[in-house]
């Protein structure tokens, strides 16, 4: 079994359902990403601030040597630099102990973890992004937890459009407005917490919903993200979990369902508002 690739506006492939790293515990790192890896998922998302990138290039290397029909270029890594290494020369520096930390020779796709727009370093910190894309060592960049107007200062400051902005979203938060601005532009929505932390699971509708198609709770919100054609990266520490999360196959939800999740909006927000992030 295999994730369903989405292309990148510059024509990378991306695989819409990945293996998210945060809060990981770096020991932990490696056999979950191997246990994830032995499951079928190709895309690992990682970044400075979990400190678990060595364990994931561990995994890389160790299931590229063991499984003949896999190569690094099969899976696809994404990281993020982190927000004390804003500004030009920084974000080089990041991304070189992120590649040492990974024991990797690129990272398909790099972020820009939080805009800080107060500091004010997101534009200069993306043109390092852009120095990377074009000499080759990164096959996309893109960013994390930008809100509109943000991706607003960066489209009119910077020439390459973010491959890709990862954010909060789920039943609860759905960004439809933002969404929609990405649609426009050719950015694809990628969804960090795609369960709410868990949250969601818990609510009636998404509970009815699983009990209705013989899926579980997570399997429905998890679906219902693909069918808005976001890219998921829920996390799990258990292999039971981590299948289930990528079991998404063999079935979906009709119109009416669609909609019963869709009334679940009520800006629900978990996380932080990016722009108290500074």
């Amino acid at each position: 079994m295999r994730s369903e690739k989405v292309p990148l506006n510059n024509g990378v492939l991306m695989d819409r359902i990945g293996f998210g790293l945060y809060k990981v515990p770096p020991v932990d790192a490696a056999s979950l990403c191997t246990l994830a890896l032995d499951a079928g998922y190709r895309h690992l998302d990682t970044a400075a601030l979990y400190a678990n990138e060595a364990g994931v290039g561990q995994a890389v290397h160790r299931f590229t040597s063991e499984e003949s029909e896999a190569s690094r270029e099969d899976i696809f890594i994404t990281t993020k630099v982190w927000n004390d290494s804003h500004g030009f020369d920084a974000t080089l520096r990041a991304y070189d102990h992120s590649l040492k930390e990974l024991a990797l020779d690129y990272v398909d796709l790099y972020l820009i973890h939080w805009p800080q727009p107060r500091r004010g370093k997101f534009i200069e910190t993306y043109r390092a992004l852009e120095r990377l894309y074009h000499e080759g060592r990164v096959r996309a960049i893109g960013v994390s937890n930008f809100k509109v107007h943000h991706l607003e200062q960066l489209l009119d400051a910077t020439e390459v459009v973010p491959a890709v902005n990862q954010v909060e979203l789920h039943p609860w938060l759905q960004q439809a407005e933002l969404r929609a601005f990405h649609d426009r532009h050719g950015i694809r929505t990628e969804a960090w917490s795609p369960l709410g932390r868990g949250a969601v699971l818990a609510d009636p509708v998404v509970q009815d919903l699983a009990r209705r198609l013989g899926r579980t709770p997570a399997q429905v919100t998890l679906r219902w993200h693909l069918q808005l054609g976001n890219i998921v990266i829920p996390k799990a520490s258990s292999a039971a979990r981590i299948r289930e999360n990528f079991d998404l196959r063999g079935f979906s939800l009709d119109e009416e369902a669609m909609q019963r999740m869709a009334g679940l909006e009520r800006n629900g927000r978990i996380g932080k508002d990016p722009d108290e992030v500074n």
